[in-house]
């Protein structure tokens, strides 16, 4: 039986190392099975997908906008890829290819990459232009998700 809906990856637990199914677009945040650590969330996304990966996710979601051909953006992967971990249960982080997702890079008006956003539910609550180093990138990210903390506690 085919399905159009794509398969979970399978993340690797950082604390026990057990490989757990994760999909791109699921309630909550992912755990580990077996030792039950939140899991790091990186997934990819496209115009067809966005909304229910990215818009629909509880957690917060860094979103990384990027092409292949993007030296800077490359350089910035691992920073991104090492806040997935940092940040799990905390923070979902989907990577949009621009060029093979035009909708999303217009809608957040890109202009210039890589750029970084940090969404509430489809809303944007912090844009960052250029790369930026490891440490930098998650005193943002921090500085984001106190923002939209002191926010949830003022409404």
């Amino acid at each position: 039986m085919e399905t159009d809906a794509p398969q979970p990856d399978v993340i690797r637990c950082p604390h026990c190392g057990r490989g757990n199914r994760v999909p791109a677009a699921a309630a909550g945040a992912p755990s580990c099975g077996a030792c039950h650590e939140p899991l790091p969330w990186l997934v990819h996304a496209t115009d067809a997908d966005f909304q229910r990966v990215a818009d629909a996710s509880d957690l917060p979601v860094l979103v990384d906008l990027w092409a292949t051909w993007c030296p800077p953006c490359h350089a910035i992967a691992p920073h991104v890829a090492r806040a997935a971990e940092t940040f799990a249960g905390r923070l979902k982080v989907v990577k949009v290819d621009v060029d093979r997702a035009p909708g999303i890079g217009s809608r957040f008006q890109a202009r210039s990459i890589p750029t970084l956003l940090v969404l509430d539910h489809g809303a944007t609550i912090a844009r960052q232009v250029g790369a930026i180093g490891g440490a930098q990138l998650d005193r943002w990210i921090e500085g984001a998700l106190a923002a939209r903390a002191g926010t949830e506690r003022a409404g």
